[in-house]
């Protein structure tokens, strides 16, 4: 029997919609069944995202006859996959001068041209499988509207070129050509990202994999992951190889307590649009946008003509906890709806009609992994800090390469093999995290009242590693 399962409607407006579309109906979207017993495969699988399921797809088109099974403790696509903000971005969260100092120049060039390389993958699965995902390449449009932000668009352009990046830099009539926003001095385009809805995207491609032949088994909670097994509530998977690809909710798992920080982001939708609107706020190629302020805001226009907006500053909870009453909060969705009506006045009065969030991993030194060992045949992925959609599909076509031991260039990047350091004891953790996420609000307050870089972006700086 299929046990019940979370109402997931609620859990962002991407989840609505699918749910919608696919019943017609209110109610929890139908689940697959648990794993019934015991059972043995080559590669079990443990988390149904974008990660564990793009880690399924690639390991079963190198080798169809791989024996594939995923566990899920909720849905496939319940955690971040399904909840964010729908950007299919070349963004990787650390810089390339930062790798380039960690591993050489030729290392953070490669890294770079893989995660624009994923984009165009990304996409091009999407058109090849038919997963109607709302697919859009429209790039990404980044705001200044002080000066200490025009210096930071201005500097990062000039930065991006280095690295065989593509960003131009947008005078005010330039920008007004992709989003007529407030305020606006400046800005830059580049074209490496794509608007996604995410949640689409994630159940379509459990859709494929499932007819490729893996097993889902949702409803199914891993307690332990062993070399060549994992224990679930529902009986225990053998297998060769054991891949991790929980995310925020590593945290869990027995021996990870600290290996991730959870960090909360949130996200507010208006109800549709009329046209007229649009007129005045552009974003007519499904551009996604931004600003260049120190707490990340991020928005897209939806296939239906909202707006959906997010952004960070939600607190982070005391003991790394991941619960789903975190998932709202008041005072930072008040703060999201306000922000984006001062980015466009025009939205002043607008029907705000979904409200959601969830935890992204943070690992100690903002560096996301990929890896697998080949003595104990368990592997692991995640920490994207926000920046997940795309770097989940680089992940699992790693994870594939790794296990059937393919000598591929994704294998040789930099990130793969890396192990970040272990979180301080609470409640040294809560300090630190929530001293940067208050210092980044200080900042975008001291550069908006007095147009000057903030003292206070020094200690972001060693908070993220540069």
């Amino acid at each position: 029997m299929v046990p019940p399962v979370t109402d997931v409607r609620s859990l962002s407006l991407w989840w609505d919609q699918l749910a919608v579309a696919d019943l017609g109906v209110a109610g929890p979207h139908p689940s697959r069944e648990p794993l019934d017993g015991d059972t043995q495969a080559d590669v079990v699988i443990v988390g149904a995202g974008l990660t564990g399921l793009w880690a399924a797809y690639y390991l079963l088109e190198a080798d169809p006859g791989l024996e594939v099974v995923v566990v899920e403790r909720e849905v496939a696509g319940y955690g971040a996959s399904g909840r964010n903000g729908g950007w299919c971005s070349a963004l990787f969260p650390v810089s390339a001068p930062a790798l380039a100092r960690r591993h050489g120049r030729d290392a953070a060039l490669a890294m770079r041209a893989a995660m624009r390389d994923t984009v165009v993958e990304v996409g091009g699965v999407a058109a090849a499988e038919d997963i109607d995902c709302d697919f859009a390449y429209g790039g990404t449009v980044t705001l200044a509207r002080n000066e200490p932000q025009l210096v930071r668009v201005r500097h990062e352009a000039a930065q991006a070129a280095q690295w065989g990046d593509e960003e131009h830099l947008l005078d005010p009539d330039g920008v007004r050509e992709h989003v007529r926003a407030a305020r606006v001095l400046g800005g830059s385009w580049t074209p490496d990202c794509a608007r996604v809805q995410p949640a689409r995207l994630v159940r379509g491609l459990a859709q494929v994999v499932e007819q490729r032949g893996a097993r889902i088994h949702e409803g199914t909670r891993a307690l332990r992951i062993s070399p060549r097994a994992v224990v679930t509530d529902h009986g225990v998977v053998r297998a060769r190889w054991v891949l991790r690809a929980t995310e925020a909710w590593t945290t869990e798992l027995p021996g990870a307590h600290r290996a991730v920080a959870p960090v909360y982001s949130l996200m507010v939708a208006t109800a549709p649009l009329p046209a007229q609107v649009w007129d005045e706020i552009g974003l007519e190629r499904f551009e996604t946008f931004t600003d260049a302020r120190r707490l990340i805001v991020y928005g897209q226009r939806t296939s239906d003509d909202r707006l959906a907006f997010g952004g960070r500053g939600a607190p982070y909870h005391l003991g790394s906890t991941v619960r789903p009453e975190h998932d709202r909060s008041p005072a930072v969705i008040g703060h999201l709806q306000r922000a984006l009506v001062d980015l466009f006045p025009v939205l002043d009065g607008a029907r705000f009609t979904h409200a959601w969030g969830g935890p992204l991993a943070v690992p100690r030194d903002w560096t996301p992994s990929v890896g697998l060992d080949p003595d104990t045949g368990v592997g692991w992925a995640g920490g994207y800090v926000g920046d997940g959609v795309a770097t989940a599909n680089l992940a699992g076509r790693t994870f594939a390469d790794l296990v059937t031991g393919a000598d591929s260039e994704l294998v040789r990047l930099p990130w793969v093999g890396h192990r970040s350091p272990a979180w301080e004891p609470e409640p040294v953790r809560w300090a630190g995290i929530t001293a940067g996420r208050r210092a980044a609000e200080l900042a975008d307050r001291v550069e908006q009242r007095t147009g000057r870089t903030s003292r206070a972006a020094a200690l972001l700086e060693r908070l993220t590693g540069g």
